[in-house]
This record gives C-alpha cells, sequence and structure tokens, in this order.
C-alpha cells in the first residue's frame, strides 16, 4: 500500500485533534504530507511539532466561505497538486428540536455543510486539473439512526453522505474517487468526558456496540488510508460505518 501513496499532498481539515489528528498521524506515518486547517493556529501548532516535517498547518476558519478560493489556489501554488482532501472539520449542538432557533441550525450547516461543499468544489477544481485526486467525508451514526437533540448536527451530516454519492458519480470521469466514513462511538477526550458523565448513557452505547466497546481514533484512521490509498481504487461512493457493529446492533 505504502509505494502507492507516497509523495502525495493531502489537506486534513479539523486535524488538530481528535479524529483528524489520527488520520493525520497515519497519512505521515505512509509518508503522505499531509496540511492541517483549522480555526487554533496555537493548536495546529502544536499537532505539527508532534507529526513531523511531513506536516504544515494554515489557520482558518472555515465557515468565512469566501476566503476558501484563495486559500485552496495558495496551497495548489505552493505544493503544486493536491492529491486527497479529508473533510473532517465540523461543529456539534447538542439542544432539543423546540429550543433550536433558526441561527443556531444555520450555524451548523454551514459550518458542516456549506463549507464542506466549497472546500470540495475548490479542491476537485485543482483535482479535475490533475485527472485524479480522492475526497473523504467524515459523517456520523447520526446520519444512520435517529438520535434525540441534534436535529442540526444530523441534518449536515446526512446531507454529507448524500453529497458523497452525487460527487462520486459525478466526479469519477475525472478520476476522482470520493468517499465516507461514519464512525461509531470513538474514545475521544471530549466523547470519554460525556459518557462518564452519563453513566446510563455508556452503558446503552456499549450493549449496543456488538465489539462491546468504544472505538479508537486510530482505527477510523486505518480505514481513511485504506479508502485514499490504491488498495480501494475500484471503490467510491460509499459509506463507510466504522463502529464496532453498533449501527446493526439491538
Amino acid at each position: 500500500m505504502n509505494g502507492r501513496i507516497k509523495n502525495r499532498i493531502a489537506i486534513v481539515t479539523g486535524g488538530a485533534s481528535g479524529i483528524g489528528f489520527a488520520i493525520a498521524r497515519k497519512f505521515v506515518k505512509n509518508d503522505i504530507k499531509v496540511i492541517l486547517i483549522g480555526r487554533d493556529k496555537s493548536r495546529l501548532k502544536l499537532a505539527c511539532e508532534t507529526l513531523g516535517i511531513l506536516s504544515d498547518f494554515i489557520g482558518c476558519d472555515l465557515s468565512e466561505i469566501a476566503e476558501i478560493p484563495a486559500l485552496i489556489k495558495k496551497i495548489s501554488k505552493e505544493y503544486q497538486r493536491i492529491d486527497i482532501l479529508v473533510n473532517n472539520a465540523g461543529m456539534h449542538l447538542k439542544k432539543a428540536l423546540n429550543d433550536v432557533t433558526d441561527e443556531d441550525f444555520q450555524k451548523v450547516i454551514l459550518t458542516n455543510q456549506t463549507a464542506m461543499f466549497s472546500l470540495t468544489r475548490e479542491v476537485t477544481n485543482v483535482m479535475i486539473q490533475q485527472r485524479s485526486g480522492v475526497v473523504l467525508n467524515i459523517s456520523s451514526m447520526a446520519s444512520q439512526y435517529g438520535l434525540p437533540n441534534v436535529i442540526a448536527y444530523t441534518a449536515s451530516k446526512s446531507a454529507i453522505e448524500g453529497m458523497t454519492r452525487a460527487m462520486a458519480v459525478e466526479l469519477s470521469q475525472y478520476g476522482i474517487r470520493v468517499n465516507c466514513i461514519a464512525p461509531g462511538f470513538i474514545k475521544t477526550n471530549m466523547s470519554t468526558l460525556a459518557l462518564d458523565k452519563d453513566p446510563e448513557r455508556k452503558k446503552k452505547v456499549l450493549e449496543r456496540t456488538p465489539l462491546g466497546r468504544l472505538g479508537k481514533p486510530e482505527e477510523v484512521a486505518d480505514a481513511a488510508l485504506f479508502l485514499v490509498s490504491g488498495a480501494s481504487s475500484f471503490i467510491t461512493g460509499v459509506v463507510l460505518p466504522v463502529d464496532g457493529g453498533n449501527s446493526i446492533g439491538f
């Protein structure tokens, strides 16, 4: 697998921590140059110090969508190509449906859906010229079945899965593959804190997961590496649950 992905350039959004960082680290270990994009420059800098010389970062608030074309133009000019885009950045909102304001809803949609579309459009403009590229979107179990109190987040992640299929069909003629990972309950600092505060929910999560545990960020990263590598060259338009069977558990 390594020989087919060496020296490629990847953009990973939201790559300073959690799943995004695990994906970036997996890429770097496999000789893929990674450019992290996120809002917090100090966290991005720290992440790059850990990742080493095959990493770089650009601080950018992707919800400022008017800035995205210039951002991608800058990256393309500096690195001459973009081979991989991982759309991982996003925001969460936990609120009862009837308490979600129009402003709340639109903010989540802008960050998780509209910005993802704008970034993908600009990056695939580069990939079209190359006649090659891979886009990997990160969805969520929230798009697989109904979860209470996350209506805006669910809407945005469901849209990402639909766009994955539409993009895959439209971009295949240019040698561009588009796939999606839907992580289940993954053990990050944020999820651990949330579940530890809610033992009943944690019990329900584990009981419903056939493998009986939370996933590791590295396990999502393993799936990501596969989907951007030549080992998956005949796979496009799929949504791959990486969830220990949670989405099929009873």
